[in-house]
């Protein structure tokens, strides 16, 4: 479990690296940033399981409002971007990621 903490800590972290070129980059960053955070603090056992299960479902309710009313997919490549439910289906994606780590590790962290 600790390394599967590790690897998504430093996922969470380059995930907010990516989102320096981001229009709204601060929210995304910090986002992506305190899910890192949660990833290291449950290594060394510093935040109770219930933190985890409240950013579990903040991230949750954040996937599900984010979610594009028409779903185009979450291409990558030449048509990265044809339309704006392409970039919110991602963004709904990263959300619904870290809310399943984050359940993760509120329940076996």
């Amino acid at each position: 479990m600790r390394l599967l903490k590790i690897f998504f800590g430093i996922l969470f972290v380059i995930f907010a690296y990516f989102q320096l070129n981001d229009p709204d980059s601060g929210v995304w960053i910090a986002i992506y940033s305190f899910a890192a955070l949660g990833c290291f603090m449950s290594i060394r056992g510093l935040w109770p399981s219930w933190v985890f299960y409240v950013l579990a479902a903040g991230y949750l309710i954040g996937a599900v409002f984010q979610w594009p009313r028409e779903f185009e997919g979450i291409f990558f490549g030449e048509t990265a971007m044809r339309s704006l439910n392409i970039e919110l289906a991602r963004e709904s994606l990263g959300l619904g990621i870290c809310a399943l780590v984050m359940a993760v590790i509120g329940k076996w962290g």
